[in-house]
């Protein structure tokens, strides 16, 4: 898929991006089932739905926040805890606790500074990731 601009391409070069299609999260199955169902054959991917189900113009910040803070709720989960950016930097912080290459991570999150992605990374699992864990 290509982005022709995001936040994180400032110059508005465009960046390709890979989704995974997992055995678990079926992610390419869902976007390729919902770009059917609203006939997105270019422009913006995520669109509003009206009560009536009639699909209209982009998402605002604001409305991906409702959505991710509605869909906690509906699964039993605290919505002040979620927001894009919460899931953002959890996808960020799992990959690092499960061992994924740094440099992937980025690729993926499409940060520009390893520094910045650290930042990112959790400091709940702090002693579990303790570079001595294995002798002590």
């Amino acid at each position: 898929m290509t982005l022709r601009r995001s936040k994180t391409d400032l110059d508005g070069a465009g960046q390709t991006i890979g989704i995974l299609n997992g055995s678990t999260i079926r992610a390419l199955d869902h976007l390729s089932a919902w770009c059917e169902a609203a006939e997105v054959t270019s422009g913006r991917l995520f669109r509003s739905v009206d009560r009536h189900g009639q699909i209209g113009g982009s998402l605002s910040d604001r409305s991906v926040a409702r959505i991710i803070k509605a869909s906690a709720k509906t699964v039993g989960l605290d919505p002040a805890r979620f927001s894009g950016h919460s899931l953002r930097a959890g996808f960020i912080t799992s990959g690092a606790e499960a061992g994924a290459d740094a440099l992937l991570i980025a690729e993926t999150s499409r940060h520009q500074s390893l520094d910045v992605l650290r930042s990112y990374v959790r400091r709940a699992s702090l002693l579990k990731t303790h570079a001595g864990h294995r002798f002590l």
